[in-house]
């Protein structure tokens, strides 16, 4: 009988032999012989340097077995190794080890099932022992390509199929765990390891029927699912090996998963990668995040030419990395991040514009579908750029933005924006739109503890720059992301709408008193804010939305920002929009004028009740009464939800639905605001901004409305107009004799003009704007007097309504730039 010799042989043979040899019974079935097992365990632990022959010889008789098909000896000799392995933890376990191993691959070779499964079996027992010192020499090589084997197992039988890929996955998660405990993660991974390891554990977790389920941080299921399903097996070792993996080792783990979504075409549709990633963003250390982060976007430049739903795929996925990691450790790649997606989000918009083209000549409708995967793509960076915007800390939000803001294209400018030159004046726009659409995400929740803090001048200026383009869009977004930096108080909600508010008490509006930083940020820069808002009003295209982001913007300038002087201005700004619709030199459609009017009206009612001035409370409310009475369409309620019931004309006379600036000035005087400012009407800065828009410059027709208060209070009509010219009003101010010098000092201030960088000029004319508005103010009052007679160069018009007291001068300036 096999496993038994003659006693003659036996008593010759060494002692270790005929040990193992008793532990083989004559019939196989009848198994393992306990009580000579126990012989050999007691000789193997009392004389350990015998440990290496008895694995010897157990590997010889155990080839032999399996090369002759006796799988009932196979078993028993397996089942014998392994009561060894668990007995002896001495340092001369190390060469019975190789041994060991060499069985288990004899094993895993043969096309046998039920033995590659042993095989299997007994490898993870043994890696499951901690031995005393490691095996610097020992690789799992084979291992490694033959347990990865197995997860692909094709077997035509399902359950036979189950069992081996189970084994195969069971069989990768003992390799990491002996490589990793005897101190050779170094080995284990090594690319070429990592290239088998990754796509076989990924290969069997695309099986899983709920994927949704199994996204999250790491579940402990039943050890009965373990063990029948593959792929919650595969997800398990999957998600312990990225738990292991280390600094050094961690982008060999991930880079085999781009590999295998690439070869599988899993981009499109992304449900698994999306899955795949959330769980190696769960399971990673939270410190290797920007690993993974930066992984994706390299795969993203290398797949920057595939189709639109692969990209928008690769891009959901970062989303959702990103998502995870927003509050880890992720500011090595903050800068890459942003400017990675802004490449891509150029490169959609290129070839969206090509597909255009390419329709347009070829007259065909296909190109539709492309140019929607292509918005796909546009909104899926956009909202990554918001998402991982807004979760970043205060300080890194603030760069961002700024980082952002340079990227937008500016028709003229130049800078360090995307360059729109091959763009054109369509794709211009749509990056501008979406780089503003980013960048609204952004600031949604921005909390600065100063305005000045949420809106620098480098930040501002290039912000305000596209509300002068001749796109309500633009100038919708850019609005609205003013609003985010503006309202530190949550305000914005309760304003929503643009309406006369009855009772602005209702709305519990919070609010601060306004800090020193915010007084000077308004000294500097107010005048910029104002001034766009009132060229916002002047456009020809706006419709509700923008009347409604207009009222908003005031509504919480006043709320966030203003003191005395900020409302005294505010007034101003008011009355001139007034103007703007009463005048209409822009000859503006009679629904914006309208629209304008019912937006002066919404705003100074919200005003007085904010600053709670009974007699100003009381003139506005008159006005407003008068108005739903005899011209509803000046109110808001009405024009903006019945546009047919529009008036043919505006008449000028009728001071009742006006809302009139000696009015005005009478009610705050009495309440100890300082009203002399009030006689000054609003006129916007001239900046270079202008030159840089796509609307027709105001430099090239500046007007001053000089009004003068007269002194004995009565209400007298002047229909009189002067035209003051610049030399005249040269010769009035040069009252010392130095006409030579004035001339010299302004060949260089226009010399400075046309050649010095704008940012030098902004940063001196900032300091001295408001000194010399009023200085300029008293210079007029002082020098123009009534024209004489009606002959000559003079010009007759009407008054304003609410100038009606006063006489009106109109002087204009020629172009200095």
């Amino acid at each position: 009988m096999p496993g038994r010799v003659c006693c003659c042989c036996a008593a010759l043979r060494p002692r270790y032999k005929r040990l193992v040899d008793n532990i083989f019974p004559e019939d196989p079935k009848d198994g393992l012989v306990k009580a000579d097992m126990e012989k050999l365990t007691f000789y193997a632990v009392s004389a350990p340097e015998k440990l290496d022959r008895i694995g010897a010889y157990l590997a010889e008789r155990l080839t032999r077995d399996v090369a002759r098909h006796r799988y009932g000896y196979v078993l028993i000799a397996m089942e014998a190794l392994d009561q060894l392995l668990m007995a002896c933890h001495s340092q001369s376990i190390k060469p019975f080890v190789e041994s060991f191993l060499h069985m288990v691959a004899k094993l895993l070779e043969s096309g046998e099932p039920k033995l590659q499964v042993l095989g299997t079996n007994s490898f993870v027992k043994f890696a499951n022992i901690e031995e005393d010192t490691p095996s610097y020499h020992r690789r799992y090589d084979f291992f490694v390509s033959r347990f990865s084997a197995m997860c692909h197992s094709r077997d035509p039988d399902p359950e036979i199929q189950n069992e081996i890929r189970i084994a195969g996955i069971r069989g990768i998660q003992g390799v990491v765990r002996k490589a990793v405990n005897d101190e050779l993660r170094a080995t284990i991974w090594e690319p070429q390891h990592m290239d088998k390891i990754v796509p076989s554990l990924l290969f069997n977790m695309q099986k899983i029927e709920d994927i949704d389920s199994r996204v999250g941080p790491p579940s402990s299921p039943t050890v009965g699912v373990k063990e029948e399903n593959p792929s919650v097996l595969a997800e398990n070792c999957f998600r312990e090996l990225l738990g292991r993996a280390t600094y050094g080792n961690m982008n060999n783990a991930v880079r085999p998963v781009f590999a295998h979504l690439d070869h599988h075409k899993l981009w499109d549709p992304n449900e698994f990668a999306v899955s795949c990633f959330k769980i190696i963003m769960y399971s990673i250390q939270a410190q290797y995040s920007h690993h993974v982060i930066q992984e994706i976007l390299g795969h993203l430049d290398v797949r920057k030419r595939d189709s639109a739903r692969v990209r928008a795929g690769i891009i959901q996925v970062l989303l959702e990395a990103v998502a995870i990691a927003a509050k880890g450790s992720i500011g090595p790649t903050v800068l890459e991040v942003f400017n990675t997606l802004l490449k891509h989000l150029r490169i959609s918009v290129d070839f969206e514009l090509s597909d255009r083209r390419n329709s347009y000549e070829s007259s065909t409708l296909s190109i539709s579908s492309k140019e929607s995967d292509e918005r796909i793509v546009q909104n899926a960076i956009i909202q990554t750029i918001g998402f991982f915007g807004s979760n970043l800390p205060d300080y890194q939000r603030s760069e961002i933005m700024m980082f952002i803001m340079s990227k937008v294209p500016v028709l003229g400018a130049t800078s360090q924006s995307l360059d729109p030159s091959n763009l054109g004046d369509l794709g211009t726009r749509r990056i501008q739109i979406m780089l503003l659409r980013s960048l609204l995400m952004v600031t949604s929740g921005y909390k600065a503890t100063t305005i000045s803090n949420a809106l620098p001048a480098p930040f501002l200026d290039p912000l305000l720059s596209p509300s002068l383009m001749e796109d309500s869009e633009l100038r919708q977004l850019v609005l609205e992301i003013l609003h985010n930096l503006i309202d530190r108080h949550d305000n914005r909600a309760k304003l929503r709408g643009i309406r006369i508010i009855p009772d602005v008490s209702d709305l519990k509006i919070k609010r601060d008193k306004i800090s020193r930083q915010d007084v000077s940020f308004m000294k500097k820069h107010g005048q910029q804010l104002y001034r766009h808002i009132y060229l916002g009003c002047k456009e020809e295209d706006n419709v509700q939305k923008n009347f409604e982001l207009l009222f908003t913007s005031l509504a919480l300038t006043t709320i966030e920002l203003a003191n005395e002087e900020v409302v005294i201005d505010l007034i101003r700004l008011a009355i001139a929009l007034q103007d703007i619709a009463i005048i209409n030199e822009d000859n503006l459609p009679m629904f914006n004028r309208c629209g304008v009017m019912a937006l002066v009206a919404a705003y100074l009612n919200f005003l007085s009740q904010m600053i709670a001035v009974p007699a100003f409370c009381q003139h506005v409310s008159k006005v407003i009464e008068t108005r739903s009475v005899e011209a509803a369409y000046f109110l808001p309620e009405t024009i903006f939800k019945d546009k047919s019931n529009l008036p043919k004309s505006l008449e000028k006379d009728e001071t009742d639905l006006f809302f009139l600036t000696n009015k005005i000035a009478e009610s705050l005087g009495g309440s100890g605001y300082n009203v002399e400012r009030l006689s000054v009407p609003y006129v916007p800065q001239v900046t270079d901004e202008d030159r840089l828009s796509r609307r027709k410059s105001i430099v090239d027709t500046v007007s001053l409305q000089v009004d003068i208060l007269s002194g004995c209070g009565v209400e007298d009509k002047v229909d009189n107009t002067e035209e003051i010219t610049f030399e005249a009003l040269k010769k009035a101010i040069d009252n010392n004799g130095l006409e030579e010098q004035e001339k010299e000092k302004r060949r260089l201030v226009i010399e400075k003009f046309q050649k010095a960088p704008f940012e030098e000029i902004a940063a001196q004319c900032e300091t001295k704007a408001n000194l010399l508005h009023d200085r300029l103010a008293q210079i007029l009052e002082l020098t123009i007097r009534p024209p004489p007679s009606p002959s000559g160069t003079m010009t007759m018009t009407a008054g304003h309504p609410h100038y009606h007291s006063v006489p009106v001068y109109e002087m204009k300036f020629p172009d200095l730039f």
